[in-house]
């Protein structure tokens, strides 16, 4: 029988179909890929902002960083068990984006787009609720070296500006490949002013540089 009315038979319908089905499942994951590069590049770009407000916190007060912490420590103090006389200081302290506050305009700076939250603090086995991210919770994405506080360290008595992590994304599992710490990857503010993106090893290392000789 001869078709007359111009229109698709159901056969051609569902080749049409699966053919967009089939150029849907190649183009998703790239767009995805695409998507998730946009906001790891506006993370760095986060950090870069907040590497100059620490500058200029640090210009006015004696060239040292904020006496502040981040809110793994202020949840958490048990943490600084092998430190006690650190610890006692932590009920007193503000936390870092308070204490960078005057120094940011905009509040968002502190917002990682890829922070999906975290229910433990990483590399522990302690819980942190970190839900529904981070920034929603905290009101910051990122993490500070506490230590650099605890020592009065600043920018040019750091020992190792250019190896020493200063501010870091709270979680690796935001960049990395899956949710096992290993396979984490980390924007990471350098005590010099430089963000980078680290795998595991690199973001450990940095985690073992002296803040002092």
């Amino acid at each position: 029988m001869t078709r007359t009315d111009g229109g698709f038979t159901l056969i051609e319908l569902l080749v049409v179909i699966a053919i967009i089905a089939i150029l849907a499942s190649i183009l998703f994951p790239v767009f995805a890929t695409a998507r998730e590069k946009a906001r790891a590049t506006q993370c760095i770009s986060n950090l870069r902002q907040l590497g100059q407000a620490l500058e200029m916190y640090s210009t006015d007060y004696d060239d040292l960083y904020p006496f502040a912490v981040d809110p793994a420590d202020a949840e958490l103090p048990e943490i600084w068990d092998s430190h006690p006389a650190w610890q006692a200081l932590i009920p007193n302290m503000p936390r870092v984006k308070d204490a960078l506050a005057p120094y940011i305009r905009e509040p968002e700076i502190w917002h990682c787009k890829s922070d999906r939250g975290y229910t433990k603090l990483e590399g522990t086995n302690l819980n942190l609720n970190g839900k529904p991210t981070s920034f929603a919770a905290f009101g910051t994405s990122y993490m500070w070296r506490t230590e650099i506080a605890f020592r009065h360290s600043g920018p040019s008595l750091l020992a190792y500006p250019s190896e020493t992590n200063v501010l870091f994304d709270a979680h690796g599992s935001w960049h990395g490949r899956s949710q096992a710490y290993e396979a984490g990857r980390w924007n990471m503010l350098y005590g010099d002013g430089h963000v980078k993106s680290l795998n595991y090893e690199q973001y450990d290392k940095a985690w073992a540089t002296p803040i002092v000789e």
